[in-house]
């Protein structure tokens, strides 16, 4: 049970599902909003903010390639037994 209320999948209108769904389309491995995302469901334009963010830290090559970077991420939510 999360601590913070968030949106579920299902239950997302307007802004909110707006994000999801392009979300989804960038990803479509991904059936369903990650939990880490959806925490900042209660406020999309955040949401938006952080994904983008995300996308510009995580997935672009700098000092590491992504492939390194995925590793290392991997690496860390199995040492702190992250289910995402």
């Amino acid at each position: 049970m999360p601590f913070i209320r968030w949106i579920e999948d299902e239950d997302a209108d307007g802004e909110v599902a707006e994000v999801y769904r392009a979300y989804k389309a960038a990803n479509p491995h991904r059936p369903r909003m990650p939990e880490i995302l959806k925490c900042f469901s209660p406020r999309p334009d955040f949401l938006r903010q952080v994904i983008d963010f995300s996308y510009s830290l995580h997935f672009s090559d700098g000092h590491l390639d992504r492939r390194t970077k995925e590793m290392i991420a991997t690496f860390v939510s199995g040492l702190n037994q992250c289910p995402y």
